[in-house]
């Protein structure tokens, strides 16, 4: 179901093709239910298949997390580390600070999990979060590392045809808006601080990354994290003074992992290196 093709989960699973469609027909009769049909378009899975999919998904990360249980000690800086942070933490952020921790600590292994879905720590999904939003989940040790503000950006390429706008009334009017497509509660709250709607964004995405793109491109004016704007001279703020929008950033780890101690070792060494960021960020 996650690969689409037979072919591609056995690649990803390192199996032959005919050995994993074996291994499919034995689950089926097991389980006494067909799991997949075949059509023009592939292995399509049924309506029984998509119920037990979710299982199957809680089977694999409890496998995933165990393996890297296992992978290093309690007491060893060795293992695999599995982290998941938003697209744009994990991009434009982490790169750096992994390098650094690697070179301090190669015998472990990084998984970097770039997501804005929040990763279920409790199921083993990852190991240590990166998260924009306070964890509500009980059994998880959060660490809050400080406040991510954004504010409005663009490239100086779009403002030699666009002036800056002088005001906020005219941002929607006079400008290429760069925005979201689907208003989750935190975006809908930013909205409603700002005189704009969905309908007035020129370009609408869901991923950190290609918004972020399309204001170095010249696109328009969208959301940048402060921090990251300030590092290319080319970026330019927007009303720097009336739109400056908070953001808290926690550190997440779940508490059944702290014995182990490459993960006590990179929490310390995210929460020193993302510090150094938030705090840069709102100097």
């Amino acid at each position: 179901m996650r690969d689409g093709t037979l072919s591609g989960a056995a690649r990803n699973l390192g199996l032959t093709q005919p050995t994993l469609g074996r291994q499919i027909a034995e689950l089926e009769r097991q389980l006494g239910t067909a799991l997949f049909i075949r059509s023009q378009r592939g292995l399509m899975p049924t309506d029984a298949a998509r119920d037990i999919a979710p299982h199957a998904q809680a089977m694999a990360a409890a496998a995933g997390s165990m393996m890297r249980a296992a992978s290093g000690g309690t007491s060893d800086a060795a293992g695999v580390v599995r982290i998941t942070a938003s697209e744009t933490i994990g991009a434009e952020v982490l790169p750096p600070l992994l390098a650094e921790f690697r070179r301090a600590n190669p015998g472990v292994t990084i998984e970097l999990v770039l997501s804005n879905r929040v990763e279920d720590l409790l199921r083993g999904e990852a190991d240590i979060a990166v998260r924009m939003v306070r964890p509500t989940q009980q059994a998880l040790v959060a660490r809050q590392i400080g406040e991510v503000r954004l504010g409005l950006y663009a490239h100086r390429a779009y403002l030699k045809h666009s002036p800056a706008p002088k005001s906020l009334a005219a941002l929607a009017s006079d400008h290429a808006l760069i925005g979201f497509d689907q208003a989750t509660p935190f975006l809908r709250e930013m909205l409603s601080r700002l005189p704009i709607t969905l309908n007035d964004f020129a370009l609408r995405t869901d991923s950190d990354l290609a918004h972020l793109a399309a204001v170095r491109a010249g696109f328009g004016i969208g959301f940048v994290q402060h921090g990251i704007a300030r590092r290319d001279r080319n970026l330019v703020a927007i009303l720097p003074n009336e739109i400056s929008l908070p953001m808290d950033m926690w550190l997440v780890l779940h508490e059944d992992l702290r014995a182990s101690r490459r993960l006590r070792l990179m929490m310390e060494h995210l929460a020193t290196g993302l510090g150094e960021y938030v705090a840069a960020t709102n100097h």
